[in-house]
């Protein structure tokens, strides 16, 4: 029943010897403090829109959550896991323990779709559709060309007539594009 409180990539544990109700309030109250907790690189995001919380469970008294980082080398995971453990603790979860998971890895797919749209209000644009992965012969000549990427809606003015600037923007997990009707420029969240 408490699973059904959160979306499949959540888990929901129990804390073991008190009665259900009070193990669903316990898991419910952890989640609310963890939706307090911002992503330090997008503060309009918190770490569970983000969907980097894998998990939330009780094993004996001990809380353990579980995060997976944008990617195994994110420069913001050692702040975000201090962040978090500040939180729980100001919350009374004093005896936690946090673990990282890199498998599965994380994919934009686990961005909440409301937090898309606020990624567009912030000014980054959201993730588009991943392409599939596929297997592709190369055309000696089109070498020197270069790929025109994803069609980027501006999150400024909603035009399509935008280019990348640099495959890198403001973080490694973003790209800098910019737009050509508001002359704008702004950060894609890559998919991945």
């Amino acid at each position: 029943m408490a699973n059904e409180a959160r979306p499949s990539p959540y888990v929901i544990g129990t804390v073991s010897g008190l009665p259900a109700g009070l193990r669903v309030l316990g898991s419910e109250a952890v989640w609310k403090t963890l939706e307090r907790v911002p992503d330090p690189e997008i503060p309009v995001l918190s770490i569970v829109d983000l969907g980097i919380v894998r998990g939330v469970e009780w094993r004996g008294d001990e809380l353990v959550v579980t995060v997976t980082p944008t990617y195994s080398g994110c420069p913001a995971t050692e702040l975000i896991m201090s962040d978090i453990g500040r939180a729980l603790e100001s919350a009374g979860f004093a005896k936690h323990r946090l673990e990282i998971r890199l498998s599965p890895t994380w994919t934009t797919d686990w961005i909440a779709a409301d937090a898309q749209a606020r990624l567009a209000d912030y000014g980054v644009a959201p993730p588009g559709a991943k392409t599939a992965a596929t297997t592709h012969l190369i055309d000696a000549t089109a070498l020197s060309r270069r790929d025109k990427g994803p069609s980027v809606r501006c999150p400024r003015c909603g035009s399509l007539h935008t280019r990348e600037l640099s495959r890198f923007g403001s973080t490694p997990c973003k790209a800098q594009y910019r737009c050509d009707d508001c002359l704008e420029p702004f950060d894609y969240f890559k998919p991945h």
